[in-house]
């Protein structure tokens, strides 16, 4: 069925008059009778009828027209969306790891914000562990995420924007809980409250304890950095975390660690495959900037 002929009908239904209606829609009225004509023969039913000097609807016609609005509407909508979305508005749909969440995106947001008042945009913000994140990327259901780093394997882009520091937290009571710095091979003889296999931290925290020269006593293994610090507040046992607020609302002594030297970083990961919307680009590219300004 031709769009065109669709926009003639709503046009001649609300004018009631060929030649006015042709007029409107720069079109001469032999070919608007035409274009309507074909619409009646595909439909099968007549939808204009003969009243005096003006063309009137039919109650075919009637049932046609609202269908006809509803369709036009949904279109003039797509197409506006498509519109701001090419002005750089819209949507940008984020994912990050729930410790950034305190702070560092709900910050970084606000300014790309105020930096574009004019233009119309708004956020969904969904917060996983990094495998999660890594999959809601790959299944189109974030634009861009901030994780740890992503398998290499995978078709991802992911650049560095953040460096955390890590440290050992232990129960206020524990051996170790006095010290303001450790080297991470005094904690290998006590039990470790761990992160899963599946957690983006867990091959950092690995590595770790492998240049400590031995392997960690895992007591308990869990996904989420803000449950394994529960668990050490409540006696479970120590474990290497990355360094948050929650920590000094806790019950738990918070350990700098002096050695091994290590590295642990956020990166912004997008999909290869994925087109970015012009205002995920943008938000992109203003994160990428602020990190670099911040080195």
């Amino acid at each position: 069925m031709n769009l065109d002929h669709l926009r003639y009908f709503a046009c001649l239904a609300q004018v009631k008059h060929y030649t006015r209606a042709a007029q409107q829609l720069c079109i001469s009225q032999p070919s608007l009778s035409h274009a309507i004509r074909q619409l009646e023969g595909e439909l099968g039913v007549p939808l204009f009828e003969k009243t005096g000097r003006n063309t009137t609807l039919t109650p075919f016609g009637e049932t046609f027209l609202t269908t006809v609005h509803q369709t036009l509407g949904t279109l003039e909508e797509g197409v506006e969306t498509l519109r701001r979305s090419a002005r750089g508005e819209g949507l940008i749909r984020l994912g990050f790891l729930r410790r950034l969440g305190s702070r560092y995106i709900p910050q970084l947001a606000a300014e790309f914000l105020a930096a574009h008042p004019a233009r119309n945009l708004s956020f969904t913000f969904h917060t996983d562990r990094t495998q999660g994140l890594v999959e809601s990327l790959l299944h189109r259901q974030c634009d861009l995420v901030f994780c740890s780093q992503p398998d290499p394997a995978l078709p991802l882009t992911a650049v560095p924007v953040v460096r955390q520091e890590l440290v050992l937290i232990t129960p206020k009571d524990h051996p170790l809980a006095g010290r303001g710095a450790v080297d991470l091979a005094q904690a290998l003889p006590y039990p470790m409250v761990y992160f899963t296999r599946e957690a983006g931290l867990r091959r950092v925290v690995d590595g770790l304890f492998a240049d400590a020269g031995g392997a960690p006593r895992i007591a308990y293994e869990t996904e989420e950095d803000q449950v394994i610090a529960g668990l050490v507040a409540q006696g479970f046992g120590i474990a290497v975390v990355p360094q948050m607020e929650l920590l000094h609302k806790l019950e738990v002594a918070v350990l700098k660690i002096t050695a091994p030297d290590y590295r642990w970083e956020v990166f912004l990961t997008t999909c290869d495959g994925l087109f970015l919307a012009p205002a995920a680009r943008d938000f992109r590219d203003f994160a990428l900037r602020r990190s670099q300004e911040g080195r």
